[in-house]
């Protein structure tokens, strides 16, 4: 017996399921912790529950129809894939493969099961990512009905035309792993969803007090080292191209961080450095080089560091201030301007950066090497697909966040918002239990676990005198 399929390689495998838990972890605990330690106490259970329900909301419907509508073969033309489940023997242990990029790329050796693992924990992080953008008043009921809804509407469509090759895939459009399909998406959405449902209370809002930055720092570390998984998984292979992108990742996060906390410095109001400050700064770095990881070289990664994260910066302090829809959309955790802006662009600059040195799959004899050319390097069409297809993400991603939120006012009779008595009140009023009990109610926890353990060792002890007696 032999434990491998003969068209396995066992460190592709390998490394595939460990970058697939790698992205996971971005998701549970990262993104837990991160957002809810950023959010006021009262919201922080509510937060971490969105994340939890949401990872796993997605698996559930990326396994029963959402990964082939991705990956699968065309339904609508070069535009979505098949609806199908991938519940079967061959579905889990089959060979992965993507029909669209049939002799385009080299054959996967990994199986079905690898591939889709892999791809759900990106399209798990998408919506995760724009809770923050909703939460402190979205019904936690309405967000329940609107993932599934998204992921099959909005995330499947993009990843089809970007990944599975479809229509921009077929036009050269460049997004290593995730710019346009996962993080201008986030912003997008996020964005869109938190002008219908409408702002927090005035009160949160001039009050929005992160309740534990240890658990904004614990996050933002999972975050940045998960990130190696995001993009160097994303080649498929554990080749020179994957440790190309995690060291380009790692660089330009480095580089974006810095030049946030420098920015603030020289230019915010306060002059001060801070913790929230670079964690900023560190997620503009990660989400601008996501889109060119691979297809960049070390200088095109320190250039989108610090340029990403200087056009972010000044979006993040002008936009809120004085430009419409900015300045009337109440987007919580600012993810339209760390993930939004981020990621658009971070995709323009693959147009400008690609390096066709850079190579992704090696040709062999009269096939050539799979790499990116940018405006830089004597390719200044890329740039032009780069907008064209963030254009078609952002219309579409609007459209269906919009409508989705509709059907579900005017269809299900949801109401978006919750109550303004639960607004008031939080995760008490939500889920019935909160991140931090008072004290006082701590204290008669305690004494009514006392009250109920005291008669049972009045008994106990009686019943051991009797025993003695009897003896």
């Amino acid at each position: 017996m032999v434990p491998y399929p003969a068209w396995l390689n066992a460190g592709d495998n390998a490394w595939q399921l460990t970058a697939a838990t790698l992205v996971g972890l971005m998701s549970i605990p990262a993104l837990a912790v991160l957002y809810g330690g950023l959010v006021q106490k009262k919201w922080a259970m509510n937060t971490m529950m969105m994340v939890f329900c949401t990872f796993c909301l997605t698996l559930i419907t990326w396994v029963l129809w959402a990964f082939k509508m991705g990956f699968g073969t065309p339904l609508v033309h070069t535009f979505l894939g098949d609806p199908r489940a991938i519940l079967g023997h061959n579905a889990e242990q089959g060979q992965a493969g993507i029909p669209l990029l049939d002799g385009l790329m080299p054959n996967f050796r990994f199986g079905e099961s690898s591939l889709a693992y892999f791809q759900f924990v990106f399209a798990a992080i998408t919506p995760i990512l724009f809770i923050g953008s909703v939460i402190g008043r979205i019904s936690f009921k309405v967000w329940l009905v609107f993932v599934p809804l998204w992921i099959t509407f909005a995330y499947a469509v993009n990843a089809f035309l970007l990944w599975g090759g479809g229509y921009w895939a077929g036009k050269g459009a460049l997004d290593y792993s995730g710019g346009y399909v996962i993080h201008l998406a986030a912003g997008v959405s996020g964005f869109t969803a938190a002008a219908v449902v409408g702002p927090r209370l005035k009160r949160d809002r001039e009050r929005a007090i992160p309740n534990n930055l240890l658990f904004v720092a614990v996050g933002a570390g999972i975050l940045w080292l998960g990130w190696n998984g995001f993009n160097g998984g994303d080649p498929y292979f554990a080749g020179a191209d994957a440790a190309a992108a995690v060291i380009n990742t790692n660089l330009a996060t480095a580089v974006a961080m810095m030049t946030w906390i420098f920015m603030d410095m020289a230019f915010s109001p306060e002059k001060k450095p801070t913790f929230l400050g670079g964690v900023n700064g560190m997620i503009c770095g990660l989400v601008g080089i996501t889109p060119a990881a691979g297809y960049v070289n070390g200088l095109g990664a320190i250039g989108i560091g610090l340029i990403d994260s200087a056009i972010v910066w000044a979006a993040w302090y002008y936009l809120p201030r004085y430009v419409w829809p900015f300045n009337k959309v109440d987007d919580a955790l600012g993810v339209v301007y760390t993930h939004g802006i981020a990621g658009l662009f971070g995709g323009l600059m693959v147009g400008l950066f690609a390096d066709p040195k850079m190579i992704e799959y090696i040709g062999l004899g009269k096939t050539s090497s799979v790499s990116g050319a940018g405006l830089f390097y004597g390719h200044p069409k890329q740039l032009l697909i780069q907008f064209l297809a963030a254009l078609t993400i952002i219309v579409w991603d609007a459209a269906v966040t919009f409508v989705i939120l509709m059907v579900i006012t005017y269809v299900f009779r949801m109401k978006l918002r919750l109550p303004e008595a639960a607004l008031e009140i939080g995760d008490i009023a939500v889920h019935g239990e909160e991140a931090y009990p008072a004290d006082d109610l701590a204290s008669v926890s305690a004494a009514s676990v006392a009250d109920e353990v005291q008669p049972l060792a009045g008994r106990a002890a009686k019943a051991a005198t009797t025993a003695k007696d009897d003896a």
